[in-house]
């Protein structure tokens, strides 16, 4: 029950209360606890920054990092590629009637587990799977090509859920337009691809970028689709964090990736608010 002042009126701190906890108990104990944590080593022993060291003087450990960089950086430029295209047929060619409809089929991808996605993925690319199948059969390769288990398919696993969630954001930017933004173009003698450039373009950005740092973070940090159509092959952040977890039993330096991936995502956040002149306090 919220806290009310002697003339009637609910105390303000009564209201942020509930989120305040929510947010102490499952973000900020959580985060000093793995802050703490990469701050040990294994043995034990007092404060140390040993699991950074090991990371800046371990050139796989630096590598990982590039690599989650570079996969996530096609994901994020692939999916805009693409979803922009089909945000804008979807908001300007598709009767708004059928608008709805067409969103729900666009967003069945989020219907499905993301474990069956990846593996599903996983037979497309496979050396028997329904791709090379079909090259093969018609007679366009003689050999299967070796697209399972590479950045190719962690590419494409990432691109089929992300485009997705790029399409919404850009619909949604697309649908707050008014028409008279086009209109008024028009009169000043703008054509199509001058008002798509200098006037649509650049008022859909906040969508685009949205989207955008949505992909960035959670593709940076996901370890499944890697995990099933990388096939080890080439090893990300998350991957490198969970075999310290998993194999080594190393939650310090485990810790102390995590923290640098945090530090990434942070950068990467400040980035984007920079450039769409987002007023931080």
């Amino acid at each position: 029950m919220a806290a009310v002042g002697k003339d009637g009126r609910i105390i303000p701190w009564a209201l942020v209360t509930p989120a305040l906890a929510f947010t102490l108990v499952f973000f900020v104990l959580p985060f000093v606890a793995m802050v703490a944590v990469s701050l040990t080593t294994v043995q034990g022993g007092g404060p140390t920054f040993d699991g950074y060291a090991q990371f800046f003087q371990n050139p796989s450990y630096r590598q990982a990092l590039v690599n989650s960089l570079q996969v996530t950086a096609i994901v994020t430029a692939v999916s805009i590629l693409l979803a922009y295209p089909f945000a804008w047929i979807l908001a300007e060619m598709v009767p708004p009637q059928w608008q709805r409809l067409a969103l729900m089929l666009a967003v069945l991808p989020f219907w499905t587990s993301y474990v069956v996605r990846s593996y599903s993925w996983l037979l497309v690319l496979s050396q028997n799977g329904v791709v090379n199948q079909a090259l093969t059969g018609s007679g366009l390769l003689a050999e299967p090509l070796p697209m399972a288990n590479t950045r190719f398919a962690t590419v494409t696993g990432f691109v089929h859920f992300f485009v997705m969630l790029l399409t919404l954001t850009i619909f949604a930017n697309l649908k707050q337009l008014s028409p008279s933004y086009r209109k008024a173009a028009a009169d000043l003698g703008a054509g199509p691809i001058r008002t798509f450039l200098y006037v649509i373009l650049p008022l859909t950005l906040p969508g685009i970028m949205v989207g955008a740092f949505l992909t960035f973070v959670l593709a940076i940090g996901d370890y499944i689709t890697p995990q099933i159509l990388g096939g080890n092959n080439e090893l990300l952040m998350p991957q490198l964090i969970m075999m310290q977890i998993g194999r080594r039993g190393d939650f310090p330096l485990a810790s102390s990736l995590a923290i640098i991936l945090m530090v990434v995502v942070t950068i990467a956040y400040l980035a984007c608010a920079r450039w769409l002149k987002i007023e931080r306090a």
